[in-house]
């Protein structure tokens, strides 16, 4: 079963990408360089609730 998930940037705090993942192939929680338009550059980007 897939759950739906939101993505936010660790350094401005903004919720920027929303996304899927498979609960029982990734139990913990996802962390994802991607582009943060609000800093203009690549971050890290951390599951937020």
């Amino acid at each position: 079963m897939r759950t739906r998930i939101t993505l936010a940037c660790t350094e401005c705090k903004h919720r920027n990408y929303d996304t899927t993942k498979d609960k029982k192939t990734h139990p913990e929680r996802m962390e994802i360089k991607k582009y943060c338009p609000f800093c203009r550059r690549h971050t890290l980007h951390k599951e937020t609730k």
